[in-house]
């Protein structure tokens, strides 16, 4: 039963706490500017490069033994800490687009997303489609425009690119002075302070930079803060000149900060920095504590549900086996959305419609691991599955039976036969498919009649393949071989009069079904799946997995 005190205690952690994910294309430095948030919340000592030399550490949230050896991010990794007070619970997503399903999955538990942007490039592919999904689901989006030190684009093209492929308006809270070899730092528009950067040879260190707050930016004492490692006096007063202009301009003609239409998603916040080099992501970090919004109520079959419900509800975006090597271990990833969370506490599964006691709850840095004994709306908790039957987008309630709007299946693009290559190990196979398959590294298709036997992958990109036969190898010891299929469209099957004969002799189609026992139809080319459509309308063609429940 809900008290005064409890209801008090609920606001009050739900207020201290920012959930948000960082979105962008490859190697615009996402995975480096993790590490150096991490930095600055006092969790991690040294922050290692990506593009890690032999001697250098590998980045805190790649830790599969193959995202150390690629250089890549390709799991979600949920990574907490505190900073000033603030809960910080941050998602650090894939970026290369083959992953892109794992990254809609984690923006369904963030509630705010930061946009990183590589300076010289712009905006990216892969940026644009992960912004697609942000603003789908409404997120607040926070853009960070990194690689400042090395040639860049002009800021102002940036933003213009922002709002033409992106169709967002921005509001520049930090300023750049300068860029590439001339980049000498950035200033602050609402302190009016000049933070200046910091050298190569200072970076991956966590002395705190002096802001120099700065009465005037046309103050002459200003140029002679600008003169660089060359002491240039004439390109200082032109670095200044510029700042004066450009400040002038965007007082005049850009848009003025307003934090509601932040919140909605209309308006992106814009800071300039260098991940790689340290600089600017403090400065970053209070402000979108500052400016980021608190958990908020999320859409459920039966309405919108408060954080601040005293009733404990969850839902699981994330999957991830054999986390510890030695224990072959499964843990469900838990966004907790209202009321309490305690361990050993009992809660309805809704999608099963029974009472699971949930005693091992973990909180995550990576892959270390630490015994939970509370947890409050926003935080992610991982829960050891023993039982194997949590999914992504199940739903925990402590009371009634609350089913939040389910986490999608979406249609493969990329479709391969798997033949193992020691025959003795098949039931390591399939323990192996059964698990990768849960945590959405492939999906499994059954041909009919033959049951686990000769199974179908389908993935969303095909570096999934190339991941899902590494990890069978390091983690169920199975070697196998990827055999790619000619098939490049999947559609789950609804409606009535559905014939698997129908489809299975035509030569351009395929007739399988899930992993629930769903009809699935691949088909080889645009014009197959348009001819399906048009001679069958009884049937409804479906490119995400219906929600099956008990």
């Amino acid at each position: 039963m809900s008290t005064p005190q409890f209801q008090a205690q609920l606001e009050k952690e739900v207020a201290r706490r920012r959930t948000f994910a960082i979105i962008s294309h490859p190697d615009a430095g996402k995975t480096t500017l993790t590490e150096k948030l991490l930095l600055y919340g006092g969790a991690i000592h040294l922050a290692g490069a990506v593009r890690a030399k032999a001697n250098q550490r590998h980045t805190t949230s790649d830790w599969m033994e193959i995202e150390k050896q690629r250089g890549i991010s390709i799991s979600t990794s949920v990574l907490q800490f505190d900073y000033h007070g603030s809960q910080i619970n941050l998602l650090d997503t894939p970026g290369h687009k083959d992953f892109s399903e794992d990254t809609y999955r984690t923006l369904t538990a963030a509630d705010a997303a930061v946009m990183l942007i590589d300076a010289a490039k712009g905006v990216e592919p892969q940026t644009r489609k992960l912004f697609e999904v942000c603003r789908m689901r409404g997120l607040p989006i926070f853009t960070f425009v990194n690689k400042l030190d090395r040639p860049s684009r002009d800021p102002f093209d940036l933003m213009d690119e922002l709002e033409k492929v992106l169709g967002i308006r921005s509001c520049p809270m930090t300023w750049p002075i300068g860029t590439g070899d001339r980049f000498r730092g950035v200033y602050d528009r609402q302190s009016k302070e000049v933070l200046f950067f910091q050298t190569e040879g200072e970076a991956n260190v966590k002395g705190k930079l002096q802001a120099q707050r700065i009465s005037n930016v046309s103050d002459p004492a200003l140029a002679e803060l600008l003169t660089g490692p060359r002491m240039d006096l004439d390109e200082a007063k032109e670095l200044q000149s510029q700042l004066q202009t450009e400040l002038e301009l965007i007082e005049t003609a850009g848009d003025p900060f307003n934090r509601e239409q932040v919140l909605a998603g209309k308006l992106t916040p814009v800071f300039f920095g260098s991940a790689m080099n340290n600089f600017g992501v403090e400065n970053f970090l209070q402000r979108f504590i500052e400016l980021a919004p608190t958990p908020t109520a999320r859409e459920s079959a039966d309405g919108p549900v408060s954080p601040t419900d005293p009733n404990f509800t969850g839902f699981f975006f994330k999957i991830q086996a054999n986390m510890d090597p030695s224990h072959r271990d499964r843990v469900a990833f838990m966004r907790v959305c209202s009321g309490k969370f305690t361990r050993n506490m009992t809660v309805t599964h809704s999608r099963l419609n029974e009472d699971v006691k949930l005693s091992r709850p973990l909180n995550f840095f990576a892959q270390e691991r630490v015994m939970v004994e509370e947890a409050w709306p926003g935080d992610i908790v991982g829960i050891l599955d023993t039982s194997g039957e949590l999914r992504i987008g199940d739903t925990l309630c402590e009371k009634g039976r609350i089913e939040y709007q389910g986490v999608p299946r979406f249609s493969p693009e990329h479709f391969a036969g798997v033949t193992i290559l020691d025959p003795m190990k098949r039931k390591q196979l399939q323990k192996g498919l059964d698990q990768l398959s849960e945590e959405g590294v492939v999906q499994v298709y059954r041909q009919r009649g033959l049951g686990d036997k000769d199974p179908v992958l389908g993935a969303v990109g095909a570096l999934q393949f190339e991941v899902l036969q590494h990890r069978l190898k390091a983690e169920y010891s199975v070697d196998v071989r990827i055999e790619k299929m000619p098939y490049i469209h999947a559609r789950w099957i609804g409606g009535t009069g559905f014939s698997a004969d129908f489809f299975d002799r035509r030569e351009d189609s395929r007739s399988l079904e899930d992993r629930d026992g769903q009809p699935v139809v691949l088909f080889k080319s645009d014009w197959g799946l348009r001819w399906a459509e048009e001679n069958n309308k009884t049937l409804k063609f479906l490119t995400t997995a219906p929600l099956k429940r008990n």
